[in-house]
């Protein structure tokens, strides 16, 4: 496995600063309620290695296909309701997500980059002490304001197999073979120029196992412990992102906290709450068109079911969009259609449509109830300057995870202004570049 992929394999998700050469605009500041946000990949990523400089972003990107199959599984395990996930080869089942906003914690402040994932509550940091955690990246000892929550705070019901020790509240959670130990704590957080005063994250104390757990997490999920439901009143649970195209200088884009300076501008379809599977937001898809033309998609296939935990879910931690066999063997097809039969049609890794020659490619559309969001082809072709192949970049939910779920994945939002509206229960989609 090459280096890019063993560090995002690994889930190195929260580090002090990106070493080697940063680009001047990395130390851009962010301001108001708005925060840069940074692929996993861009220079001012600290997950940017030197034998990465010279593939292009496409080519990294199809490095990243088994990646998404560990994020599929993990995203099953939600819809399912386990806590538990199978393992693949030995190696963790991560919810490793894709892009990363500075973040500072605590009294001075630690500047950390964390990653921001839509389909998590929980903040989850590694601490200082801890044993088995790749390193140590926060120090609540430097911090006056740190806080363990104690065993009666009501946020100790709100986290899996809460303990007692010494006061204060603990919990353990199970990742594959690994397992992690982590206190229950609360520090100041500023996010831009906000400051929440009292956070409440998990502060990791122990890893056991052989899978290593994602060391840093923001959770932006529609649960009790989500950054959106712990500052209701700074953000009213608002909050939009627009996730910057792969040719992107910086690969940067920006998250939009609370309901002021979002778009005006804007088409939104109604969000669909599952009780049992509340950290996901959930839509009601009803279509997709290839071109011009709606494709025959069974109904069955897009429906919500809140006890199935079938339908679709807009997810910033899936690079490329996956759909139900059903519906995706009916977009591929209406695709190869459009593009040309006489087209000689081959694969490159998880990708099964794909063509060595030019093609001209129709649009494609996904039709949810009250809003339509039509992609240009950089959404959802993707090229590789090996043998100059063009592949669609959507596939089939793969056999051996939950089949149920339509993930809308980075790729198909990218440029693309996304803003989620949990007051009023509404998602978004505007069309916007990206910088």
């Amino acid at each position: 496995m090459n280096s890019f992929l063993l560090l995002f394999s690994l889930g190195l998700l929260l580090v002090f600063a990106a070493e080697g050469r940063r680009s001047p605009s990395c130390d851009a500041p962010d301001s108001g309620s708005d925060l840069r946000v940074l692929h996993v990949s861009s220079p001012c990523s600290p997950f940017r290695q030197p034998s990465t400089k010279h593939l292009s972003w496409e080519e990294s990107v199809l490095q990243m296909q088994s990646e998404d199959q560990a994020r599929l599984q993990y995203l099953a395990s939600l819809v399912a309701g386990k806590s538990v996930v199978p393992l693949a080869s030995g190696r963790q089942i991560l919810q490793t997500p894709t892009y990363l906003v500075r973040v500072k914690i605590g009294t001075p402040p630690q500047t950390l980059l964390m990653a921001m994932d839509t389909s998590n509550d929980a903040a989850w940091l590694p601490c200082t002490g801890c044993v088995g955690c790749s390193s140590s990246v926060f120090a609540p000892a430097k911090s006056t304001t740190f806080r363990p929550v104690p065993c009666h705070a009501p946020q100790c019901k709100q986290v899996p197999n809460p303990t007692c020790g010494l006061r204060s509240c603990s919990f353990n959670m199970t990742y594959g073979t690994s397992s992690i130990a982590a206190n229950l704590s609360q520090d100041a957080v500023k996010l831009a120029a906000d400051v929440v005063p009292a956070y409440t994250f998990g502060c990791i104390s122990k890893v056991t196992g052989k899978s290593a757990p994602a060391q840093g997490l923001l959770g932006l999920g529609r649960g009790p412990l989500s950054l959106m439901s712990q500052t209701y009143g700074l953000y009213q649970s608002t909050f939009s992102y627009c996730l910057p195209n792969f040719r992107s200088r910086d690969f940067s884009g920006s998250l939009r906290l609370g309901p002021i300076g979002q778009p005006k501008r804007i088409k939104y379809t109604q969000l669909l709450r599952n009780p049992s599977r509340s950290s996901l937001y959930y839509v009601n898809m009803i279509g997709i068109r290839v071109g011009r033309r709606v494709v025959d998609i069974p109904p069955t296939a897009l429906a919500f079911n809140s006890t199935s935990g079938a339908g679709t879910i807009f997810d910033s931690g899936t690079v490329f969009t996956r759909l139900v066999p059903a519906a995706y063997e009916a977009v591929r097809d209406a695709f190869r259609r459009r593009v040309g039969v006489n087209k000689t049609v081959s694969s490159l890794g998880g990708f099964d449509t794909c063509y060595a020659d030019p093609v001209v490619s129709p649009t494609i559309t996904f039709m949810f109830r009250g809003m339509n969001v039509t992609l240009v082809p950089e959404n959802f072709l993707i090229h590789s300057r090996v043998g100059k192949i063009t592949c669609l970049a959507m596939a089939a939910t793969p056999d051996n995870v939950n089949s149920v779920l339509n993930v809308i994945a980075s790729m198909q939002q990218q440029n693309h202004r996304v803003l989620f509206d949990v007051p009023n229960s509404r998602l978004g989609v505007a069309r916007e570049l990206c910088t």
